[in-house]
């Protein structure tokens, strides 16, 4: 058994609410994100974390390794470097997300939007869809390069237009003059429900009005 693996069976994940909630971790972990699908550590004494994924969604473990792979060649993503039944070891990014940018009110410039669109456009090379591109999955490192984290979603076959609708606003709105550069985090998670709801309501509508 690796090193890795147990740290990932040393973190107890119950329930409460119908919501994940941690027991119990190694004392070498300390907690760096919670996401939709997996609690994120970062392991003491290394630049590396563990994702160590909910029990009803440790296949996708697998899933987001497998993407990694094919990936490893592109300097914008992380490095993978080992994967469990129900967890992933990659790089640690000391950064900021674009979604704390918003809330901290740090310039996103143009130039890290075309560098995003370079770090998708390679990904597509490698015959992969990327989707599921939102504020809290790409990184502005303290040396002011893009790399994007999350790719379990890169090998789905529908269209995903998130990062379309992102750029629209970079540019529509955030690039004006009287726009704010900072934006408080309620603020910014009512829009993003709001666009959820919206764009399930016109998958189930089919766009009509």
């Amino acid at each position: 058994m690796s090193l890795f693996e147990k740290l990932a069976q040393s973190v107890v994940i119950g329930n409460k609410c119908n919501r994940p909630l941690i027991i119990g971790y190694d004392d070498s972990l300390t907690l760096a994100g919670v996401g939709r699908s997996a609690f994120v550590f970062k392991i003491q004494h290394t630049n590396k974390v563990i994702k160590v994924f909910f029990p009803e969604h440790q296949h996708l473990a697998k899933e987001e390794a497998e993407v990694y792979k094919d990936i490893q060649h592109i300097d914008y993503y992380p490095v993978l470097y080992e994967v469990g039944m129900n967890y992933i070891v990659i790089d640690y990014i000391d950064g900021y997300t674009f979604f704390e940018c918003l809330t901290k009110g740090i310039e996103i410039t143009e130039e890290e939007i075309k560098k995003v669109d370079l770090a998708l456009t390679l990904a597509r090379k490698q015959g992969l869809n990327p989707s599921d591109i939102h504020l809290r999955n790409i990184l502005i490192t303290s040396a002011k390069e893009i790399i994007l984290i999350d790719v379990a979603r890169f090998r789905q076959l529908k269209t995903c237009n998130q990062w379309l609708d992102l750029k629209i606003a970079f540019y529509r709105f955030y690039t004006k003059r009287f726009f704010p550069k900072k934006i408080p985090a309620f603020i910014l998670n009512c829009i993003a429900a709001l666009y959820k709801f919206f764009h399930r309501k016109n998958i189930i509508t089919g766009g009509i009005s």
